[in-house]
């Protein structure tokens, strides 16, 4: 068991209330909080708190940020010259503090039209600056897709989901392929498409794999 207590940040995308990216998701952090008791849990709920969309003044923001090259995120604020800035700049400001606090990040996510929800995007565009680095956290990603995405499979070149997080955690956040780990559902589908049905069982497989994962990576997080 740690002898410091961490912070893990939980956030869930779904807009279903039971939905299995939430069960993964659930799995890993009630594992961890077991494993941390003095742990710091922290629980946003994209769906149903909606991050607003970035505007213009949060453009203006980050432009200040590049041209004045600033990369210490603690500096961030100095950025804020206008009203409308200043209003971005509440919104971003807890979603940030949040952010940095974490030792581990937990995105719970389904898989929407072969990526992410909007209501990740709205939270990546919100906390993301040019430059930034979060390195020393890990990401844990609980996912959940209709069919079958992954490698060998005919729809993985359609997967813009896992890969278009782990693009954007190494190319912008910084942080190495070791230190994310990616785990999921597949063919959810198959529980209401009739054209689906034959694949139930690799469904159902492929729950308890994730579910068995979850616990634990988040006993070993």
């Amino acid at each position: 068991m740690p002898t410091t207590a961490q912070t893990l940040l939980h956030l869930d995308a779904s807009a279903r209330r039971r939905s299995f990216s939430r069960e993964a998701g659930d799995a890993i952090t009630d594992a961890w909080r077991l494993s941390h008791p003095d742990g710091i849990y922290v629980h946003r709920d994209l769906a149903r708190t909606p991050v607003p969309q970035i505007d213009e003044a949060w453009t203006e923001l980050c432009d200040y940020v590049l041209e004045h090259q600033i990369t210490d995120i603690a500096r961030y604020r100095e950025a804020v010259h206008t009203p409308a800035q200043a209003a971005a700049w509440e919104v971003i400001e807890p979603l940030l503090d949040e952010l940095v606090a974490a030792d581990v990040v937990v995105i719970a996510t389904p898989m929407y039209n072969f990526s992410i929800p909007a209501s990740l995007k709205a939270w990546i565009d919100q906390v993301t600056f040019p430059k930034m680095s979060l390195a020393g956290r890990r990401f844990v990603v609980a996912y959940a897709r209709g069919g079958a995405y992954g490698p060998g499979t005919p729809r993985h070149p359609h997967d813009h989901q896992e890969r278009y997080l782990r693009d954007f955690f190494t190319g912008h956040f910084a942080i190495p392929e070791e230190a994310m780990t990616f785990l999921g559902t597949e063919l959810v589908n198959s529980r209401v498409d009739p054209a689906l049905a034959s694949r139930r069982e690799a469904h159902n497989a492929s729950r308890v794999a994730a579910l068995a994962a979850a616990r634990e990576i988040g006993r070993a997080l």
